[in-house]
C-alpha cells in the first residue's frame, strides 16, 4: 500500500510541492522512504495525488504525477455528537468514527461528563482531535477530512436548529424503538451519544424536545466509547457502504 500523507495547503494541479515537515519526517525517518519513491498526497478538498519524492534536503518536496478523484465517502452523512468521555477515550472514538465514514464530529459536555474543558485548554484539545482525524484519514484512505466542531455544552448544541430533512437519534438503553425498526434516513443523520453514565433524565427530555428520537442498540448497555462506533458500523451496514 502506497503511504498517504495529508497536506494542509491546497495541492496545485501538477508540478512540485513542498512536503509538510511532519509528513517528510515520517516518510524519511519512520517509513524509510527514499528519494524517487511514490507516495499519495491529499489536501482534504477532494481526491488525491500520486506523487514522487524528489528530495528531503534542503527542502522536502515531491512532484505530483496523477490525480485520482475518488473520495471514498459513504452515501449517508452522519454527524456524531459525542458526550465528552474521560481520559483518551475521545481519541479512540474519533479515530474509529472516521474509519467508519462519519461526516463530522461534535463534542459536547453533558452533566455527567467527568472531563471539563474550557478556554485555551479546549482549543488545544480541539486541535489535537483534528490531528487524530487527519491521521485516521491517512490510514483509511479518505480524502475529504471530517471536521471536529468546537466543544459545546449540551444545552448549547440542542439549541441549534436541525438541518433540512435531518434525522436526529439519541441512543438510550430503554428506548422503545430499536435501530432496525427505523426507516432509512432520507437526509443527513445526527447521532447523540451520552458520556459515562449516560444522559440524565433532564438531558434526555431536552434532546427529545430538540427533535431527537430515542433509539436502543441491542439488549446490552455499551460503554460510551463503544456506542458511537458500534452504531456507526450498524448504520453503514444497513444504509451505507459496508
Amino acid at each position: 500500500m502506497t503511504p498517504r500523507f495529508h497536506c494542509p495547503d491546497p495541492l496545485p494541479p501538477g508540478g512540485r510541492v513542498d512536503l509538510p515537515q511532519e509528513a517528510a519526517h515520517h516518510a524519511q525517518r519512520v517509513l524509510r522512504l527514499r528519494e524517487g519513491e511514490d507516495i499519495i498526497l491529499f489536501d482534504g478538498c477532494g481526491g488525491e495525488w500520486l506523487a514522487r519524492i524528489d528530495a528531503y534536503k534542503p527542502v522536502p518536496c515531491a512532484t505530483l504525477l496523477r490525480h485520482d478523484p475518488q473520495d471514498r465517502q459513504p452515501p449517508i452523512q452522519v454527524t456524531l455528537v459525542q458526550g465528552l468521555p474521560s481520559g483518551d477515550k475521545m481519541d479512540w472514538v474519533i479515530q474509529k468514527a472516521v474509519e467508519l465514514g462519519v461526516a463530522a464530529i461534535q463534542p459536547v459536555a453533558a452533566r455527567r461528563s467527568v472531563v471539563r474543558l474550557s478556554g485555551d485548554k479546549a482549543e488545544r484539545r480541539g486541535r489535537h482531535w483534528q490531528g487524530v482525524v487527519v491521521s485516521a484519514c491517512e490510514q483509511c484512505g479518505r480524502n475529504l477530512v471530517p471536521m471536529v466542531a468546537p466543544l459545546l455544552d449540551l444545552p448549547q448544541y440542542l439549541a441549534t436548529p436541525a438541518q433540512d430533512n435531518e434525522s436526529r437519534w439519541v441512543l438510550l438503553p430503554d428506548a422503545p424503538l430499536a435501530l432496525r425498526d427505523l426507516p432509512p434516513p432520507q437526509g443527513p443523520l445526527t447521532l447523540l451519544i451520552g458520556p459515562e453514565g449516560g444522559l440524565d433524565e433532564g438531558e434526555q427530555l431536552a434532546a427529545q424536545a430538540a427533535g431527537f428520537t430515542p433509539v436502543r442498540f441491542g439488549p446490552r448497555i455499551l460503554r460510551t466509547e463503544t456506542a458511537g462506533p458500534a452504531a456507526l458500523a450498524a448504520i453503514m451496514a444497513l444504509w451505507g457502504d459496508l
